[in-house]
C-alpha cells in the first residue's frame, strides 16, 4: 500500500514522502500513530495544507531530542547489583533499570528507547544505544556496580604471562675469552704455516729423489 508520510520514519522516508509499505505495517502502526496516511488525492490536498504546521512540530522534535541525546550523553549512571561466584550477577540489568537510574538523575528516557540486546548480566561498563526522536540517538554511559562497595573489575582475569623460551640463553662473551683466542691464533696459524710448507716440498720432489728417498727406506 501506498502512504503519506506525516513525520520522518527511520529507514522508511522524510515526512511528505510517498512510501510503499506492506498493508499490515501500514494499517497496524504507522497509521494509527499517526505517522501516515493512504495516499490518495483527497489525502494529498489534506496533508499540503498541513505541511507547515507538521514540518514545525518535526523541528520542535528534532530539537528536544538533541537537547535530550546531550543530556543523556554528559553523565554515567550506576546500577548496584549483588553478585555471586565469578562475578556473575543475581539477575539481570535491564532497560527499565537503566530507564530507572535515568530518572532519578532527573533524565526521562522511555524504556523502549533504550536498545539493549540482551540484558546486562555481568560487573562493568557498557555503552548502551538509546534511538529518540527524529531519527536522534544516543549513547547512554552505563556502570553495572557492586552493591557492597567492591572492585568491579575482581573478577577478571589478568592477561597471561608470555610463555618462557625453552633452552638456556648463550654466556655472554668476556675478556677474558678474547685474551685467550687472541693467544691461540698466532700458534693455530704456525701450524698451518708448518703444513702448507710440507706438502709443497712433497708436491715439488723430483722422482728420483723419490726413489732414492724409497730406497733409503727399504735399507734402514
Amino acid at each position: 500500500m501506498k502512504l503519506i508520510l506525516r513525520e520522518d520514519v527511520d529507514n522508511l522516508g522524510r515526512l511528505g514522502e510517498i512510501v510503499t509499505v506492506k498493508s499490515g505495517y501500514g494499517r497496524n502502526y504507522l497509521i494509527p500513530q499517526g505517522m501516515a496516511m493512504l495516499a490518495t488525492d483527497g489525502n494529498l490536498k489534506v496533508f499540503e495544507s498541513e505541511r507547515a504546521k507538521l514540518q514545525a512540530r518535526m523541528d520542535t522534535l528534532r530539537t528536544d531530542a538533541e537537547s535530550l541525546a546531550e543530556r543523556i550523553q554528559a553523565q554515567e549512571v550506576e546500577i548496584l547489583v549483588r553478585v555471586g561466584e565469578a562475578g556473575k550477577l543475581y539477575g539481570s540489568v535491564t532497560s527499565v533499570m537503566i530507564a530507572e537510574a535515568f530518572a532519578e538523575q532527573g533524565v526521562d528516557v522511555e524504556r523502549r528507547k533504550i536498545l539493549l540486546e540482551e540484558p546486562i548480566r555481568s560487573l562493568g561498563f557498557y555503552d548502551v544505544p538509546v534511538k529518540l526522536e527524529a531519527g536522534i540517538t544516543a549513547t547512554a554511559k552505563v556502570k553495572v556496580g557492586r552493591v557492597d562497595g567492591g572492585p568491579i573489575d575482581e573478577f577478571v582475569e589478568a592477561p597471561a604471562e608470555e610463555a618462557e623460551v625453552e633452552g638456556s640463553p648463550e654466556a655472554p662473551v668476556t675478556v677474558a675469552d678474547v685474551e685467550a683466542a687472541s693467544e691461540e691464533a698466532p700458534v693455530e696459524a704456525a701450524e698451518e704455516a708448518v703444513a702448507e710448507a710440507v706438502e709443497e716440498a712433497v708436491a715439488e720432489e723430483t722422482p728420483a729423489e723419490a726413489e732414492a728417498s724409497e730406497e733409503d727406506s727399504e735399507q734402514s
